[in-house]
């Protein structure tokens, strides 16, 4: 089926009750390997990528790589844009073809964030492409951007922010965290707080280190979406340095990335079943 409009797959998503996975990806095996996963799975999920990794592809590769494989697939999935950190970021990808898109300003002050988001939420209706912001900042690493803020989303201040923005997906800082180095601890009962007043879904980044009996649980405070990136490009990058380990003369490229798209699909395969399984 054609790449489903960011709309269409939450409404899918809570359909069928389901978390879905965002996975990240970098490259064409990446993607290939994230995208022959979801299928495997028979459960509408999210592919993506930020802006520091489009500089490798181009939004227009990248969306064209998954265009055609998603035109062979039964499953749903939409492209979404991860981290745009520039308004000029949400507009490229959305000129590209993408069907969901970030705006990122948790950085900003709170008002500030609020003018940023309706800024973005404004280009991309008349594209009929929702927005997910985020409010409350996250600590950690993404790609070459560390942050050092670690601000719980404040739950006073989340229902004026998504009426104010019209934002269709809302980002929370509840002791997640970016990257690998650093171990979350998720305030469960902010999280509560939060699902009881936001008036629209909400998104966990960093699930790559998570614990699986807590991801389980986001379903139950209306997390449609969990964003995993770490996990998936560790276990691309140490697969072809396995390569070389055992044969630094390797020069069949075709053999190594076939490894590493394996090693990649077999992780985000195991990753939707993990986040749906019954506790």
């Amino acid at each position: 089926m054609p790449l489903v409009n960011g709309n269409i797959l939450l409404d899918r998503i809570r359909e069928k009750r389901v978390l879905a996975g965002a996975f990240n990806t970098t490259n064409l095996e990446t993607t290939i390997s994230i995208l022959d996963a979801i299928e495997r799975s028979g459960l509408p999920n999210f592919i993506q990528i930020a802006p520091t990794n489009a500089k490798l592809s181009g939004y227009d590769y990248i969306y064209e790589i998954v265009r055609k494989r998603a035109a062979t697939m039964d499953v749903p999935v939409s492209l979404h844009l991860d981290h745009g950190k520039e308004l000029d970021d949400v507009k490229r990808a959305v000129r590209a073809g993408f069907t969901s898109v970030m705006i990122d300003g948790a950085e900003l002050p709170y008002e500030e964030n609020i003018a940023f988001t309706k800024e973005a939420v404004d280009f991309c209706k008349s594209f009929g492409v929702p927005v997910e912001a985020e409010l409350g900042a996250i600590l950690g690493k993404e790609d070459d951007h560390v942050s050092e803020a670690d601000c719980k989303t404040d739950v006073n201040q989340v229902r004026r922010f998504v009426e104010d923005t019209g934002c269709s997906m809302l980002a929370v800082s509840v002791g997640n965290v970016h990257g690998l180095e650093d171990i979350p601890r998720i305030d469960i009962p902010l999280l509560q707080e939060i699902a009881k007043v936001c008036p629209c879904p909400l998104v966990i980044h960093g699930g790559s280190g998570i614990d699986e009996a807590i991801i389980r649980r986001f379903v139950s405070y209306n997390v449609v979406k969990l964003n995993i990136a770490s996990d998936l490009r560790k276990a691309f990058i140490t697969t072809v340095g396995q390569a070389w380990t055992k044969n630094n003369n390797e020069a069949n490229l075709a053999k190594v990335m076939s490894g590493a798209k394996d090693a990649v699909e077999a992780d985000v395969y195991s990753k939707i079943l993990m986040m749906n399984k019954a506790s």
